[in-house]
């Protein structure tokens, strides 16, 4: 993961970037939702459980890179095939997307597991 980011973004920019997958998976777990608990189609309750899924994965920071390409194609894909409403969809999969390019930022899993540590040597003696 470190190799994707050269640094875990922190102040404002960390907190755009919290804001923004608190959002997008939440907007995904909510649209979603319905979706799951109702009878549907196999095709449907896949595509429903990949955006669900990688909504609470954003929503945490943990493989944001991964998630966030999942949900942008899934979205794409989606808005494609339906075409009826692509606003809500355009959106998370454009936040999405854009997340997946920027990171996580530094308050997620992804910074606590994969950061940058400081390791502080002790004074030598003499």
């Amino acid at each position: 993961m470190r190799r994707l980011y050269s640094t875990f973004a922190s102040g404002w920019p960390g907190i755009g970037l919290l804001v923004m997958r608190l959002v997008v998976g939440s907007v995904l777990l909510v649209s979603t939702g319905p979706n799951l608990w109702s009878d549907p189609s196999l095709h449907l309750a896949l595509t429903s459980a990949s955006l669900a899924i990688s909504g609470l994965l954003l929503a945490a920071g943990l493989w944001t890179p991964v998630a966030g390409a999942v949900v942008a194609l899934t979205e794409v894909s989606e808005i494609l095939r339906v075409g009826e409403h692509p606003l809500v969809g355009l959106l998370a999969g454009t936040i999405a997307a854009a997340l997946a390019m920027l990171g996580p930022g530094r308050w997620s899993v992804d910074a606590r597991l994969f950061g940058w540590k400081r390791i502080d040597a002790p004074a030598r003696q003499k």
